[in-house]
């Protein structure tokens, strides 16, 4: 049962701190039971042939479908957000120019043309001034800097375009969990990625194939764009027992000025914005709270969405399936109920759905 106790002001939002029982919600709170072996290790055979829960958020209501079965699902005038960002093939195998020891770069952020703070394996080689060399020396790397956390930052060498370069020589950043070798790279890209920059897929995306949105636009139902970057945080675990001490990783997002106009014509009209993936989520979430409605932006966000939060825009959201104890499942249960949630997941694990990146799908409508 859930009480309120106090409220707490982020940004233009009201979070209600919320009870379970008379006591404070926490971090274990959210802890489920995962067999390993529903760890999706591969994708689905074909995108949009992976299962689909929806779970009716107000009554708790699940029901088993397949997820081009998500037509079904939506009504003419429902608008879907999406975020269009795409991977870049992040994780470099390669050696050191002078002794050829092996080393592995996993790419973090652009910080200039050919500047990148990077993880490295392992990290008593990567000494300032150190040279690398990837792909048979298609790609060469000297550090120039350690920053505080231990991140490495290096200048790279390369002919043309860096992008096509980490396209012919660079490998997914899988997750962790992640333990077998992806076939085709573009099983890890949504099928409308354009602007290159996430070190992670949105997730929720993959399920989509380009016949799938056209049935979907023929039924009357809108789509409209949104970049998020998303970085390798989204994986961090929350390890404070009190999770509104987590400190959220900053991800940066663009809000397109056609999807602000479209998502607004949409609420006026009485139809349904959902998002697609808890990236699509977090940025519409972002711009109203920084404006108190939604108009084009271009900037980085940190929010942190969980229990008590108010939602101004969202009413719909597709999902994967979220680790134990994660920042996304913690959003997920602010959007349908902490007690739908975890009911729907244990009937997920019940039911032999796939988890995490490559696993199955919920609607949450």
């Amino acid at each position: 049962m859930f009480m309120i106790l106090s409220l707490h002001i982020f940004h233009v939002n009201i979070f209600i701190k919320i009870q379970i029982n008379g006591d404070l919600m926490k971090t274990s709170d959210f802890y489920f039971d995962l067999p390993e072996e529903l760890i999706a290790q591969h994708p689905a055979d074909q995108r949009d042939h992976s299962r689909l829960m929806h779970l009716d958020r107000e009554t708790g209501e699940v029901e088993h479908k397949h997820f081009y079965e998500i037509i079904d699902l939506l009504e003419p005038g429902d608008l879907l957000v999406l975020n269009n960002s795409r991977v870049i093939p992040a994780r470099l195998i390669g050696e050191r120019e002078d002794t050829h020891s092996p080393i592995e770069f996993l790419l973090l952020k652009q910080n200039d043309l050919d500047v990148w703070e990077i993880l490295v394996r392992p990290g008593k080689h990567a000494k300032i001034g150190k040279r690398f060399v990837f792909g048979g020396g298609l790609l060469k790397a000297e550090v120039i800097d350690i920053v505080e956390d231990g991140n490495r930052i290096v200048k790279f060498e390369h002919e043309g375009n860096i992008y096509n370069v980490l396209d012919e020589i660079g490998q997914m950043p899988l997750p962790p969990y992640i333990t077998e070798k992806l076939a085709d790279k573009e099983r890890y890209q949504t099928v409308y990625s354009d602007p290159i920059g996430s070190a992670a897929a949105p997730t929720a995306g993959l399920h989509f194939t380009n016949e799938l949105l056209e049935k979907i636009r023929e039924k009357g139902v809108k789509t409209a764009f949104v970049t998020l970057h998303v970085g390798l945080g989204t994986f961090r675990p929350v390890k404070v027992e009190d999770f509104e001490h987590h400190i959220m990783h900053t991800e940066h997002y663009v809000l397109p000025e056609e999807t602000a106009k479209l998502i607004n014509e949409t609420k006026a009209a009485g139809h349904r914005v959902i998002a697609v993936g808890t990236t699509s989520c977090r940025t519409l979430e972002s711009v109203a709270a920084k404006y108190g409605e939604i108009r084009p932006d271009d900037d980085d966000t940190s929010i942190f969405i969980y229990p008590g939060f108010k939602f101004k825009v969202l009413d719909g959201l597709i999902t994967n399936f979220h680790l134990p104890e994660s920042t996304l499942i913690m959003l997920v249960s602010a959007f349908a109920g902490y007690e739908n949630v975890m009911n729907a997941y244990q009937e997920a694990i019940n039911e032999r759905y796939r988890f995490f990146s490559f696993g199955d799908s919920m609607a949450i409508l």
